[in-house]
């Protein structure tokens, strides 16, 4: 049974995201299967220990919530991965077309 709790849920929420220069945008229509996608890009990436830590708590499990209230509020979160000394910019967006961006 789903409740309106559960529909609501900021884990339903359509997302895009991308690491901008490294992997072209996609679409999930759960966060939490959105960010997965996105630790695991960023993991192919040769980080530093540092970073990946960030990363891990930034977009990790526990950050669903966090992360969809920052995305129906800002309509997107922005962070930077560095490689040496080349950034990239890592999106998440909202999907929804009545979530400005």
């Amino acid at each position: 049974m789903t409740t309106t709790t559960e529909a609501s849920s900021p884990d339903s929420f359509p997302v895009t995201v991308e690491v901008r220069g490294v992997t072209r945008p996609a679409q999930f229509a759960k966060l939490s299967d959105a960010l997965a996608a996105l630790l695991a890009s960023l993991r192919a990436l040769p980080l530093s220990s540092e970073q990946q830590d960030y990363f891990d708590d930034l977009l990790g499990p526990p950050a669903v919530q966090a992360i969809g209230h920052r995305l129906a509020t800002y309509g997107e979160v922005r962070a930077l991965a560095f490689v040496g000394l080349t950034s990239y910019v890592v999106k998440l967006y909202s999907a929804d077309p009545a979530v400005p961006k």
